[in-house]
């Protein structure tokens, strides 16, 4: 057990008057402050905050501002960068004006974040809400719902690749398309191979979901639903008036956790096809340019920049609310 310092109060100095003035002030040596925390106490706090700190800085924010300094030079990766890799901003203009596959890259993340937060965010709170009535079977259902979470993206890509084959793939085969001869290449039409591979994603992100949002329900007291009941409000009504509201710092959470999810998805997409054909993300560019035979690690890191911003702001822009996570 920790040695604590004593605390023994000391005594109030007398007090004397001040030649010349008259005023009256304290004699003496003011009273000495004492700690409740031993050296060996601070000298662990120290430890115990100090080191997730550096190593926040020296895994997170190291990288990222390195990033940032990359993405202003023409450096391959290969040898020590010299003031000659010094391009300024040419990256970010070659960027936004003269590089292809960055714009529609940037649809797609933005369409990815469209179907996770209208679609498949909601579906999961649905199916929570309906979980958390403890209908018969409900453990049974949470497994197999929550099942696809504990894979990674890489083997949800797999999974799907199978299922969305064209002529031994289950789907064209449950739809009768292979019989009659109008097979669909589901990841291979860049028209509609995206919306495929959402649908994979969101097999998924939805068992997630449905997850946080049930803890989420567990936890609210039944006394404020019973009270909803006695006043007269129906169950929607007790939904959305009593129970949404409590659950807010929760809401916050699934945002936050949505918008991630769409701005880091890299697996699925780099798994079925390498993130070409219909299926350009911003994080399979940088991939596609840093770690290949170009070996464009400034020219990737300035779109890791620009990825960078949005998932930042996303995360720092999270309002705290008392009782929330």
């Amino acid at each position: 057990m920790a040695e604590t310092t004593s605390t023994t109060s000391v005594a109030p100095a007398p007090a004397v008057i001040k030649p010349g003035t008259g005023a009256l002030v304290a004699a003496g040596r003011p009273r000495r402050r004492y700690s409740l925390l031993t050296r060996h106490d601070k000298l662990l706090l120290t430890l115990m905050v100090g080191i997730p700190l550096l190593l926040d800085l020296i895994l997170i924010w190291g990288p990222a501002a390195a990033s940032v300094g990359f993405s202003f030079t023409n450096w391959s990766g290969i040898g020590a960068i010299s003031p000659g890799n010094f391009i300024g901003v040419k990256n970010y203009q070659n960027l936004f004006t003269s590089y292809i596959f960055f714009w529609p890259a940037l649809r797609h993340n933005l369409i990815w974040l469209a179907f996770l937060s209208l679609v498949s965010t909601p579906l999961g709170m649905f199916l929570a809400v309906l979980l958390d009535r403890e209908i018969r079977g409900t453990r049974v259902y949470q497994s197999v719902l929550f099942l696809p979470v504990v894979l990674s993206l890489a083997v949800v890509g797999f999974i799907w690749e199978l299922q969305y084959a064209p002529s031994e793939g289950f789907i064209n085969n449950a739809f009768g398309l292979v019989e009659s001869h109008r097979i669909i290449d589901w990841l291979g039409d860049e028209n509609i191979n995206l919306y495929a591979v959402l649908i994979a994603a969101s097999w998924r992100h939805v068992g997630y979901i449905m997850v946080l949002y049930l803890a989420g329900l567990k936890s609210v007291d039944p006394s404020l639903r019973e009270a909803a009941k006695v006043d007269g409000a129906n169950e929607r009504q007790t939904f959305f008036s009593v129970v949404l509201p409590v659950m807010a710092p929760i809401n916050i959470v699934i945002v936050v956790v949505t918008a991630i999810e769409s701005l880091r998805a890299f697996d699925i997409v780099y798994i079925i096809n390498r993130g070409k054909n219909g299926l350009e993300l911003l994080s399979t560019l940088i991939t596609n340019n840093s770690i290949s035979e170009a070996s464009l690690v400034g020219f990737g890191s300035a779109i890791a920049v620009v990825l960078l911003g949005p998932s930042r702001s996303r995360v720092a822009s999270r309002p705290l609310s008392d009782g929330g996570p």
